[in-house]
């Protein structure tokens, strides 16, 4: 009886180590296939954060782009997806900007992964000149005269009441 326990035993380590072999074997050559990198927001200003995450890299990655410093993306947990957050920088162009993920060897480049949009420049809005213009003189000399004529026309129409 005893060694059919063993037996029964042996059989048992065998079949758990025949079934973790292929899934560490498969770990440790990792199948590293980069694709679908994803950057949101997908506008995004100067200084801003960008989150950055592509499938196909189980053991982390490298994003780089002409618009921010290279940038590690980890491994999501129980996933074949890395991500990971860059900071793009101050003085980054104006326009669509390339992502490009290196993992395993594997490199994958996605040519238009975000845009990025300027400031606004600040200013008088168009003024060019200080002070009032002639055009803002007509039309504030026009409201003054109007109200002139609408306060004149009330009070006399307030004494014609008072006589009857």
């Amino acid at each position: 009886m005893s060694s059919h326990r063993a037996l029964a035993v042996s059989a048992a380590a065998v079949a758990a180590l025949g079934l973790a072999a292929p899934a560490a074997a498969a770990r440790d050559g990792m199948n590293f296939n980069p694709s679908n990198i994803v950057a949101l927001p997908s506008v995004i200003a100067r200084g801003g954060q960008l989150t950055i995450t592509v499938d196909g890299c189980p053991g982390g990655a490298t994003a780089t782009s002409d618009a921010f410093p290279s940038t590690n993306l980890m491994t999501v947990a129980g996933s074949n997806t890395a991500r990971g957050t860059a900071t793009v920088n101050r003085d980054a162009r104006n326009g669509t900007h390339p992502i490009t993920v290196t993992c395993g060897g594997k490199s994958l480049t996605n040519p238009a992964a975000f845009t990025v949009i300027g400031g606004v420049q600040g200013g008088f809005g168009g003024g060019s000149s200080s002070g009032a213009t002639p055009t803002d003189v007509a039309i504030g000399g026009g409201l003054v005269a109007a109200a002139v004529l609408a306060g004149g026309a009330f009070w006399l129409r307030r004494r014609s009441e008072k006589r009857i």
